[in-house]
């Protein structure tokens, strides 16, 4: 018997695949390999070089002799500027190998079976599939176009029962943009603070690219502090995705029990990426305002492009570098079944990479992500733009 024919995945796992973001980025890039002319933007990550001081840390850092193990919950040096940049102490942060892991950190130390975790829709892909993996039952939420995506008090607290370990909020969200206001982060508070069960994760990776005012969760309600875990790191921010650096600030038993997980993992996170992260966080903060002013731009182009098109509608994201208009009048215009067929044959006819907008819990919409160079962000403009005038419009 082969190792195929004696293969099982174990059941925590019998429907986990990677990604649609990973596979529809992974299929252009064969695509491209094949001689074919195609635009990707569909991953999120920026097009901005890593800053020169932060690669020159981590270089020093190497010459230096900083390449054995790491100490497991992270360096002492980088944990101690992220608790004190953060309001709190060392004991209240672990550093991990990206906010990913973080996450995964969080649900396999606290979940156990039919442990239910409410995740409003749209959500960045992998919060189910990591709910799942930890043995818990992902509650979805339905945040349509209408509620600005986001949870509505009443919706949460219909969604939390006897059952509910985690609520997961993600301010600026994944893939919309969405910001949660203070007013609506202290109405939230104030049903789950009727639920004293519940922890609250809140990812607040991109809260450096925020448009409008942002506040954290905890500064807004301080109050339930001890139950939250805010879950953040450089890799956005800072065009740091292939060093790995995602941190979790919450209260210390939560943050122990995350780090003897994440001991039997990876144990700590890269050293020399460790030290890189160090100098992008106590480095000079200005390119954020620079990176971020373009985004808006970058922003501002594609939604007003986006909206000149038949049958879509593009609210303008508060946050991150995402754009999800809603499809569903060019859909039912050119046949289309579903978002996913939708943007099957935009990559086959057009050459043009957008995720549907079924990959993150939410039917009738694509997230095309504005993290990419001008030109990309042309060139794809006006391949969806003679794309939908050519398959839906007149259809």
């Amino acid at each position: 018997m082969t190792l195929q024919q004696n293969f099982r995945r174990a059941q925590r796992i019998a429907a986990l695949e990677i990604s649609e973001i990973v596979q529809l980025t992974e299929r252009a890039a064969e695509l491209r390999a094949q001689g074919k002319d195609v635009v990707a933007l569909s991953t999120g990550e920026p097009d901005f070089p890593t800053p020169p001081h932060v690669v020159e840390a981590a270089h020093r850092a190497a010459l230096e002799g900083q390449t054995r193990y790491p100490a497991t919950m992270g360096t002492p040096a980088l944990r101690d500027v992220i608790a004190d940049q953060n309001g709190v102490t060392r004991a209240n942060v672990i550093v991990s190998t990206g906010a990913k892991q973080v996450i995964a950190n969080a649900m396999l130390a606290t979940l156990d079976a039919g442990d239910e975790v409410v995740i409003p829709a749209p959500y960045w892909t992998s919060y189910s599939d990591v709910v799942r993996m930890a043995g818990g039952t992902p509650v979805v939420v339905t945040c349509p176009m209408a509620q600005g995506f986001k949870i509505t008090p009443e919706q949460l607290e219909q969604a939390i029962t006897p059952a509910t370990r985690w609520v997961m909020l993600n301010s600026p969200s994944n893939p919309s943009g969405a910001i949660y206001s203070a007013s609506e982060q202290k109405a939230l508070g104030e049903v789950l603070a009727r639920h004293p069960q519940v922890l609250i994760l809140v990812d607040e990776i991109y809260a450096h690219l925020s448009y409008v005012p942002f506040s954290s969760f905890t500064e807004v309600v301080p109050e339930l502090a001890a139950r939250v875990l805010i879950v953040n790191g450089v890799s956005k921010a800072y065009s740091m995705t292939g060093w790995r650096i995602g941190w979790g600030i919450g209260p210390a038993e939560m943050i122990k029990a995350m780090g003897a997980v994440q001991g039997q993992i990876t144990s700590g996170a890269c050293s020399i990426s460790q030290a890189a992260a160090l100098a992008a966080l106590t480095g000079d903060q200005g390119l954020l305002n620079e990176r971020r002013d373009i985004l808006r731009q970058r922003r501002d182009k594609v939604v007003a492009a986006l909206n000149a098109l038949e049958g879509v509608t593009c609210p303008q994201p508060d946050g991150a570098f995402y754009a999800f208009p809603d499809v569903s009048g060019a859909l039912k215009a050119g046949g289309f079944g579903s978002d996913a067929e939708f943007c099957a044959a935009l990559l086959d006819k057009a050459g043009l990479a957008l995720v549907p907008g079924r990959a993150f819990g939410l039917p009738g919409h694509l997230r095309l992500s504005f993290a990419y160079a001008e030109s990309a962000l042309d060139t794809g403009l006006d391949r969806i733009t003679r794309f939908i005038n050519e398959y839906c419009a007149a259809a």
